[in-house]
């Protein structure tokens, strides 16, 4: 795995941060959260299969969640105690599986706008809200099925970023977006069709920091309203001026609310510690 900045030893007893990014990003996308809270939490910024230096993704497209989500789970189980998770969007998804199929390891959760995409067609398949998924789904598969890589990322990154931000993108961040489109095809298959359920949601304990933009799609803002309904134990913060990819076009904005939840929760942690011992 890749872990960037995840410089110090498992056995150190410091409180671990794993971050999770976005489809067609890498663990760098979070080295402004790392600068804000090193050197008092050990962060690591694994890339996701077929991302980074991951390794590329060979499996069905449904099973890459699964996939994803038991990567992430050894990296917890190697690193012993309780871990900290962050994610944006396709991470933050798997942040929550995460958390919900291993609570003994989590001791708190900080996403922004997780793509949590079976809720929407389980709630209401023909709502305007999953409609548009299904659209810009099918759309990158039939260009995927054509062999144009590019037409695949323009159509996945404008939906997300808005209107011509593909064509402001440099010639090598279209190349590297466009080489990833068929493992970002696979996230929406397996997120549509993902075993996990709104119910689920419940179950999940630990506590879950729910940031979102309010100037983002109506995809995300109906995932988020889902959500936060289901989650038992949810602080939500919507975020002025934001889309859904405000923790790279607002990064210290972003950045600086995470770094105060994770200080409040290392500290309850902590105290906790000092109660036990």
């Amino acid at each position: 795995m890749n872990l960037l900045y995840g410089t110090e030893p498992a056995h150190i007893a410091k409180p671990t941060v794993v971050c999770l990014h976005a489809s067609g990003g890498s663990g760098a996308q979070w080295k402004t959260l790392a600068r804000q809270v090193q050197p008092d939490l050990n962060v690591l910024t694994p890339d996701l299969y077929g991302h980074g230096n991951a390794p590329g993704w060979q499996g069905a497209p449904a099973d890459i969640v699964a996939a994803d989500t038991a990567r992430i789970s050894r990296l917890a189980a190697e690193i012993g105690g309780a871990i900290h998770l962050v994610g944006h969007s396709y991470g933050g998804a798997i942040a929550l599986r995460v958390a919900l199929h291993h609570p003994e390891r989590v001791a708190s959760v900080a996403v922004y706008e997780p793509v949590a995409m079976r809720v929407l067609f389980d709630y209401h398949r023909r709502h305007r809200a999953a409609a548009e998924v299904a659209e810009v789904a099918g759309d990158i598969r039939r260009a995927l099925n054509g062999h144009d890589l590019a037409r695949a990322g323009e159509r996945f990154v404008d939906y997300w970023a808005g209107p011509g931000h593909w064509a402001q993108l440099g010639a090598e961040r279209r190349a590297a977006f466009a080489s990833r489109m068929p493992v970002i095809h696979s996230h929406f298959v397996a997120l549509r069709n993902d075993d996990v359920r709104l119910r689920d949601y419940a179950r999940l304990d630990a506590p879950v920091l729910y940031l979102a933009g309010r100037a983002t799609r109506l995809s995300a803002r109906r995932m988020t309203e889902l959500m936060t309904y289901a989650l038992p134990n949810v602080e939500l913060e919507m975020l002025d001026g934001m889309a859904h990819l405000g923790p790279i076009t607002h990064a210290d904005d972003v950045a600086g609310r995470i770094a105060l939840s994770l200080r409040k929760h290392v500290g309850l942690w902590r105290m906790n510690e000092r109660k036990v011992a």
